[in-house]
């Protein structure tokens, strides 16, 4: 493990080498969501009223209490982990996980963001040559075969990579550009190792110091449902949730809604900040 300097990061566009670095990082930072997301829905006063008169009318047709309980549980689970999109709590959105990831590669040559971090310090930023990685035969064509037309890629958004040394320990994503002036992020997911050293916080300010500086006004932030943590450091960070204050008076906001899941549910929080 490398020592983070944080104002001596680079955070760059992700390259097509990287795509299944990040993939690996998404699925490890990510891990655990959907099963949260299951339960919270599970332990809904609706839901567990609908089980439970399910569970009545099985109780005269099977003839056993434990078989009663068990299938309308078991079979709901199996339905929220086919219906429920993967990417569900951890982008808010229901697009496929791919399009966030392997078609998001492409853009300018060695596009950064600025470090907010070099800033505060005063130091210079030190940009590394990246080093090659190695990867096996089968892998590279894979990846040569799948084709992304540009249609999709736009619609993919971006990823943005912290670079140490070579090492990708972090990432933060946008969704594409639905409305002027309006920025979303759809996922901000730090390496086990690096948590808890403020690379979060460096990765999302140094986005929002980009967008700012296109014209964003706003950005929204989707964090899951039973995320405490997810929460709180949104809040650290100046965000507001949404249906806190006066936000009946603005109309943009009530384009922006959360995911909803099995009976209409709400299966992520929205936040927002005004750049």
């Amino acid at each position: 493990m490398v020592k983070l300097e944080l104002d001596q990061l680079v955070i760059r566009r992700m390259r097509e080498d990287d795509v299944e670095l990040v993939k690996a990082l998404v699925k490890e930072g990510c891990e655990g969501t959907e099963n949260r997301l299951i339960l919270h829905i599970l332990t809904r006063p609706l839901c567990l009223f609908i089980l439970a008169i399910l569970s009545s009318v099985l109780r005269c047709l099977v003839h056993s209490f434990i078989l009663a309980l068990a299938i309308p549980v078991f079979l709901l689970i199996v339905f929220l982990k086919i219906t429920m999109p993967r990417a569900t709590g951890v982008l808010g959105t229901s697009r496929p996980y791919w399009d966030y990831v392997g078609s998001s590669y492409r853009g300018a040559e060695e596009e950064t963001l600025p470090n907010v971090f070099t800033r505060i310090s005063g130091k210079t930023q030190v940009t590394k040559k990246p080093r090659r990685r190695m990867r096996p035969k089968d892998k590279e064509k894979e990846t040569s075969t799948e084709r992304i037309d540009p249609e999709r890629e736009e619609a993919a958004g971006q990823v943005w990579v912290a670079d140490c040394d070579g090492e990708i320990v972090g990432c933060v994503c946008r969704e594409s550009e639905k409305r002027a002036g309006i920025r979303r992020i759809c996922r901000v997911v730090v390496g086990c190792w690096y948590r808890r050293e403020g690379l979060g916080r460096l990765l999302v300010q140094s986005l929002e110091q980009r967008e700012g500086e296109t014209a964003a006004r706003r950005v929204y932030a989707h964090v899951p449902y039973p995320s405490k943590v997810g929460e709180a450091f949104f809040r650290k960070l100046g965000y507001q949730q949404l249906g806190e204050g006066a936000d009946g008076e603005d109309e943009e906001k009530k384009l922006e809604t959360p995911e909803r899941g099995f009976l209409g549910f709400a299966l992520t929080k929205v936040f927002y900040k005004d750049l």
